[in-house]
């Protein structure tokens, strides 16, 4: 795999539950980190009293974080309405020469900041909420 842009790193959104994705707007740097909590099952019996973990338990969570400049494009709109209501759409995060993280995330974060010289700026967290699909390109 070669060096790649930061920039092609996508965040889309479901516009209307029919599967029509879109990029949020505005977005100028997006992260998104996965994470699995282990089950030990140690017990005096384990084998030089290493460590043991339960395969295939615990949970698995993802979590998207991004910030970027207020366009008040229809991605704004959808993403507010999205915190707003709790609703749980699905998101796709494109990841340039690897593959596409899709499934059901809440929108658990968003604030907005700007300056008297500056443009408005805002940013967004998201937490996985079921299960992710990943499909490589």
């Amino acid at each position: 795999m070669t060096a790649q842009s930061g920039k092609d790193l996508l965040v889309k959104v479901d516009m209307d539950g029919s599967g029509q994705f879109e990029t949020i707007a505005g977005l100028r740097a997006t992260r998104l980190s996965f994470n699995a909590e282990t089950v030990d099952v140690t017990s005096l019996e384990s084998t030089g009293g290493w460590r043991e973990l339960l395969s295939g338990a615990g949970v698995r969570t993802a979590a998207i974080s991004g910030s970027g400049v207020f366009r008040d494009a229809t991605t704004d709109e959808r993403a507010r309405a999205i915190f707003w209501s709790g609703e749980l759409p699905d998101f796709q995060v494109v990841i340039p020469d690897f593959g596409i993280i899709e499934g059901p995330f809440q929108i658990t974060s968003i604030e907005y900041a700007g300056s008297h010289d500056g443009e408005a700026s805002y940013e967004m967290a998201m937490a996985s909420a079921g299960a992710l699909t990943f499909t490589a390109i």
